[in-house]
């Protein structure tokens, strides 16, 4: 069995970062990030890279800590309200935005972990969406052709791992996660909990080892949520 445990972020991203690289990067909102490897990203200087994910953190958090330091040249995202530097930076020229649907972009990076180079869907017909894209009629319906997503490199936070590199996300944290970890041509995951072999029952295991070439254990575990709401008692 190949070595995939690493020591820390720094080790398990070694030899694989280049300057303007495309980056799946696993959460969804604040939830399930991987933000020990973002940290490392951030510590590397690599630049110019162009990244996927649903959304693009906060100022302070997850992948705004990118945004933060210009490390980032393009964004493939589907939600990014809550990043008041991320609509500078765009605003401004200075950031390239490709807005995806999310269902959509979960889907793109899908059949990029399945070999699929492109599929159609309904999704953002007669939009900007569209735009310079492939139509095709099914059944009297109008389809855009999407295209998969492939990336250099996917970073993804798991609940649980193994040392065959066996993946358990919890909750929220399974809505990309899974679909990041098999875009990528290399897979780096960071787990809160390293267990020991065959400690995962198989049927409870979201992404296979197969998928995930190093792991390491996180050292930040931060459970931040993106907007608290509450309800004033009545008076």
């Amino acid at each position: 069995m190949a070595q995939k445990i690493y020591p820390d972020a720094a080790a398990a991203l070694d030899g694989l970062l280049r300057d303007d690289m495309v980056i799946a990067a696993g959460g969804f909102g604040l939830c399930g990030i991987p933000e020990t490897l973002i940290e490392a990203l951030v510590a590397s200087g690599v630049k110019g890279l162009t990244v996927v994910s649903n959304n693009a953190g906060v100022d302070d958090f997850g992948l705004g800590k990118l945004l933060r330091t210009h490390q980032i040249r393009k964004m493939i995202s589907s939600y990014v309200g809550e990043n008041k530097e991320f609509e500078r930076q765009f605003l401004s020229g200075e950031l390239e935005i490709e807005f995806s649907p999310q269902g959509t972009l979960a889907e793109r990076m899908r059949a990029g972990g399945a070999g699929i180079p492109g599929f159609y869907t309904r999704t953002g017909y007669g939009t900007q969406i569209a735009e310079g894209k492939e139509i095709k009629m099914f059944d009297g319906e109008n389809y855009v052709l999407e295209r998969g997503i492939v990336a250099d490199l996917s970073i993804v936070k798991a609940w649980k791992g193994d040392p065959y590199g066996n993946l358990v996300f919890r909750k929220s944290a399974r809505n990309f996660n899974p679909m990041v970890a098999t875009c990528g041509r290399v897979t780096v995951a960071e787990v809160e909990e390293l267990v020991g072999p065959g400690e995962l029952e198989p049927d409870q295991i979201h992404t296979p080892g197969v998928f995930v070439q190093r792991l390491m254990l996180a050292t930040r575990n931060e459970k931040r949520i993106e907007q608290r709401t509450i309800r004033q008692e009545a008076i």
